[in-house]
């Protein structure tokens, strides 16, 4: 027994707030309206702040209502913060669909509930209401006598005993339920949250590795590579002094060009590392870099691009590098196109070039090893090779920050 009437004491808790939480949320929906009012202004006004405060209202109705189930708290990504994708992110919808129907579920079920707790307390005023001056009504009862006065507090008592007893736990699960069923994320919401998470960690990831990539690049231009310079130098000098020594200088000899090989196979290692003439001097000017030293005329339409993230400048400058080198290579072109264009947040590129055509994907590793590089940073590549040329390679690349 005991039992069963803390439960009726938490739904009935439960039911109450429900009522004021109810009104709260329709005073919420005016407010929504001008918050929605303000999206025309820069970055969508206050609507970015709003839909942080409704969803934050959203987790607190959600916690309530699984704590009052004994279920666990469902998982819900957080609300979308970037304004070009705010007005259309499920998360987004799901808020818009369940404020309106909050208050609609939360006035009568609070109703009932308060109803519930006061009609016990208020049924003692009834033997009061016999002695007043003048009839008193309640509903359709003429209170004006002990006898009846008796009984309507006897049937406000009862009715609201048997309404605690048997109506307010019913009711507060079933607005639980339904309130859960409105602000759970679906499968697929939590999907797209997912996806959208791990597309950020493998973007972290890969800005990462750039910037490991670039201190392992600087490292060897700085350290190994200086090293062996000066090695050279020394065996240089060696050689220099024994003169009079045919087989000492026959052995640094070797040893020097041994250590000529080194630092050439070290220069081509750091090139493919991170090019040190894309640090120095940026996408446009490290393209620039590659036109002049093609054995084919490259002709280039380059527009600056802006600020790019590392991950992009670097993965763009490869393809268009990898792309020349299998025109060359293997096309004999009498020139290559290269455009290089910036459009919000996509960085498109397109390299074409007047060959026989005809590139099969399968029996080579270059156009396979761009789409490697540019899945990574979920971009896009489209090859367009028949048999008589040209072949044209479209990238796109998300460059947004």
């Amino acid at each position: 027994m005991g039992a069963t009437w803390a439960a009726v004491g938490r739904a009935a808790g439960y039911l109450v707030v429900t009522l004021g939480a109810a009104l709260v949320s329709l005073v919420m929906l005016p407010l929504t309206a001008v918050a929605a009012l303000t999206a025309p202004i820069g970055r969508l006004g206050l609507l970015p702040l709003w839909v942080r405060t409704v969803d934050g209202w959203a987790r607190w109705h959600r916690t309530r209502a699984a704590l009052l189930l004994g279920a666990p708290v469902p998982e819900a990504p957080a609300p979308e913060t970037r304004p070009r994708r705010l007005l259309r992110a499920p998360s987004t919808l799901r808020l818009g669909r369940w404020l309106p129907v909050a208050p609609l579920l939360g006035l009568p079920f609070g109703l009932l509930g308060l109803t519930a707790v006061l009609m016990p307390p208020a049924s003692l005023q009834f033997p009061f209401w016999w002695a007043l001056p003048g009839e008193t009504t309640f509903l359709w009862l003429t209170v004006n006598d002990p006898v009846t006065a008796a009984c309507a507090t006897a049937g406000q008592l009862v009715g609201g005993l048997v309404l605690l007893r048997w109506a307010l736990v019913p009711a507060a699960r079933v607005h639980a339920r339904l309130t859960l069923a409105r602000l759970t994320p679906s499968r697929a919401e939590l999907l797209a949250a997912r996806v959208d998470e791990l597309s950020r960690t493998r973007a972290d990831v890969v800005d990462s590795h750039g910037a490991e990539l670039r201190r392992i690049e600087r490292d060897l231009h700085d350290g190994t590579q200086a090293r062996l310079v000066a090695i050279a130098m020394q065996l240089g000098v060696a050689k220099e002094a024994l003169a009079g020594h045919p087989e000492a200088v026959a052995i640094i000899e070797r040893a020097h060009e041994g250590t000529e090989e080194a630092m050439t196979e070290l220069r081509e290692l750091i090139r493919g590392i991170h090019p040190p003439v894309l640090a120095d001097r940026g996408l446009v000017g490290a393209l620039d870099s590659l036109a002049g030293r093609t054995s084919v005329p490259v002709r280039l339409d380059t527009a600056d691009p802006g600020r790019l993230p590392a991950a992009v400048e670097t993965a763009a400058y490869f393809v268009v590098t990898e792309a020349v080198t299998n025109a060359v290579r293997h096309g004999s072109p009498t020139a290559v196109d290269v455009s290089l264009s910036r459009e919000g947040d996509v960085l498109r590129l397109r390299v074409a070039d007047d060959g026989p055509g005809g590139v099969d994907e399968e029996r080579g590793t270059g156009v396979r090893g761009i789409r490697h590089r540019v899945a990574a940073l979920d971009g896009t590549v489209r090859v367009s090779s028949p048999a008589g040329g040209p072949t044209v390679v479209r990238v796109e690349l998300p460059c947004g920050s």
